[in-house]
């Protein structure tokens, strides 16, 4: 089998599934996102889901930016 995807394979074949628990897609600011919820109830963000090449030069959405809300 063969996919074509840009998640990485601990994305896709997860070790441990309370990982994948705490990520879902939200909408923030008008923008998808694939983040990761924190303990403290902030999210991470992991991946900017955005059609628009201007949403990637915002410091505001680079991966790794906790997002509060």
């Amino acid at each position: 089998m063969i996919l074509y995807t840009p998640m990485s394979p601990a994305e896709i074949f997860p070790h441990d599934t309370n990982t994948l628990a705490s990520r879902q897609f939200i909408v923030y600011q008008g923008r998808n996102m694939y983040v990761e919820q924190r303990g403290d109830g902030s999210y991470q963000l992991l991946q900017l889901l955005s059609t628009d090449p201007q949403d990637f030069l915002n410091d505001t959405f680079t991966p790794g930016t906790i997002l509060s809300s």
